[in-house]
């Protein structure tokens, strides 16, 4: 088994919130009074700093995504409670300020780097930027699909700013010009990432820091280039973005070799988890007391999936169903899921009554050693066949669509230590529910229903990203009628810190602060 080695990091960076007054005198470190810090150090400090957000981990599932994007994108059932369509105060603050320190982090990295004694020494570590920057992005684009406009180019600067709080109070970014700098970027590294050249030294620092993809700059450039099309994909039906939209998609289906994406299981993006007692993990305990299942039966029945996503996988025998669910415990072998129609106390003496499906708890909750998920072959290969469709390539669009389909279907049995038959592919693409067929709004509906099925719990935030993105599939919910927002949202609030302690920027973004304001890139 591989041994990775994760650095400590040496200097403390405040990270809450876009640089506010809460707890600076704690929190903040004065440079001149730490020892130095690397950017190996840094670099690998930065990747640890958002890991209980790519890993399975209780908080993130029990009080974030339980309450948001699991039931919203209804992966899971929609238990009918008061108030379940409105974000909580709990999970926007918590996920809002990891995300700053992870920021941070990554501005820390760039400030050691840019202090540098030598424009020799700089050019021998870029690889180090390079990639924390893909991996940055990656990141942001997960918050901007949750808020629109953040805190961005002006925020974690604190220790840049060596202590200024005045200085360091951060402007809200627009959401697209966020957008816009990313893709800028990432096209930028995809070329760059083709000439670079690393020594042997750094390489091998490299691989022992890099817990993402272990220094393989193979693995980086399908990692940026996978990243382009979902980023550009995510903002197609945006008019100001559809010319750029066409033109790299093209470019980079056009050349594989200088613009290699994840095109199978064995080439995901993933942070894997060598050795649970080491700082990348999904927690130690295992079997009932397994972090990600903790966290996704929340106070029981969160484990549930939803009936619309079960019946759809039973009707055409979808050989991901026992991959992913387990009968009930009183189910006689059968798999049904919860209806979201149904009132609370109905759905409460189904989910009791043992006869619901669960998600599958030896290849999914209870598998501690489940990768953290960052980039699939099966998503690519989907934002590639809406693209090809788009464009009325259908014969492109259907083999993209059916490779996501099957790669889908492959990573479901690697988590299940299986393998499910090309003849079984085969037969599942020609049911009817399935098979490619219809104008191309149905084709349309087939891509997006299949990439609801392949996100499922593993990739919540996209899977409501796309869902509010394309409107696709269609999901029924039971309105809220004792609450305002009858329906799930359209973004999260900002947390209520900022309107205290950035008060001034915030007053710049206060109108839009609403849940019913869509992210510049939901059109439909």
């Amino acid at each position: 088994m591989k041994r990775i080695i994760i650095a400590t990091l040496v200097v403390a960076v405040t990270g809450t919130m876009s640089c506010t007054k809460q707890q600076f005198s704690d929190d903040y470190v004065n440079p001149k009074t730490v020892a130095r810090t690397t950017v190996e150090k840094q670099f690998s400090g930065f990747l640890s700093s958002n890991l209980d957000y790519v890993m399975y981990k209780y908080w993130n599932y029990f009080v974030i995504l339980q309450n948001t994007a699991l039931p919203w994108s209804q992966a899971t059932g929609v238990i009918n409670t008061q108030g379940r369509y409105v974000p909580g105060a709990a999970a926007v603050s918590d996920r809002w300020s990891t995300f700053y320190n992870f920021l941070a982090q990554y501005k820390e990295l760039l400030n050691v780097y840019n202090n540098k004694s030598t424009d020799e020494e700089k050019s021998s570590k870029r690889i180090y930027i390079i990639l924390a920057t893909i991996h940055f992005y990656d990141q942001t684009q997960k918050v901007v699909d949750l808020h629109g406009d953040i805190p961005w180019s002006e925020a974690g600067l604190l220790s840049t700013n060596l202590g200024n709080v005045q200085e360091s109070f951060a402007k809200y970014d627009d959401a697209a010009g966020i957008y816009t700098k990313m893709l800028d970027d990432l096209k930028g590294f995809s070329d760059e990432l083709n000439t670079i050249s690393v020594s042997d030294p750094i390489m091998a620092i490299l691989k022992s820091q890099d817990f993402i993809n272990h220094g393989d700059i193979t693995l980086w450039k399908k990692y940026c280039n996978s990243l382009r099309i979902k980023l550009l994909m995510r903002v197609s039906g945006v008019a100001s973005f559809q010319s750029r939209v066409n033109s790299e998609i093209s470019a980079i289906l056009a050349s594989s070799a200088n613009y290699p994406v994840v095109t199978s299981v064995a080439d995901k993006i993933v942070i894997n988890v060598y050795n649970v007692n080491s700082g990348v993990n999904n927690g130690t305990n295992t079997g009932l007391g397994a972090d990600f299942y903790k966290g996704l039966i929340g106070w029981g029945g969160g484990d549930i999936p939803s009936k619309q996503l079960v019946d759809f996988m039973k009707a055409n025998n979808d050989p991901r169903i026992p991959l992913m669910f387990q009968p009930g415990a009183n189910a006689g072998g059968n798999y049904a899921g919860l209806d979201p129609t149904l009132t609370s106390n109905a759905q409460n003496d189904l989910s009791n009554g043992g006869t619901l499906s669960r998600y599958n708890f030896n290849n999914i909750s209870q598998n501690i050693n489940i990768p953290g998920m960052l980039i699939n072959s099966a998503e690519t290969y989907f934002y590639i066949s809406e693209y090809y469709l788009n464009n009325n390539n259908d014969a492109s669009a259907k083999t993209a669509y059916e490779n996501g389909v099957k790669t889908s279907i492959d990573y479901y049995a690697f988590l299940g230590n299986t393998t499910v038959t090309d003849p079984a592919k085969a037969t599942y693409l020609a049911s009817a529910g399935v098979a490619w067929a219809g104008d191309n709004a149905a084709k349309l509906n087939l891509i997006a229903t299949q990439k609801w099925i392949n996100y499922s719990v593993l990739q919540p935030l996209e899977n409501w990203a796309e869902i509010r993105r394309l409107k696709l599939p269609v999901l029924t919910f039971l309105p809220d009628n004792t609450n305002p927002q009858t329906l799930p949202p359209s973004r999260w609030q900002y947390p209520t810190n900022e309107q205290t302690y950035n008060a001034a920027n915030y007053a710049a973004v206060k109108d839009k602060d609403k849940i019913t304001t869509k992210i510049f890139w939901d059109v439909k």
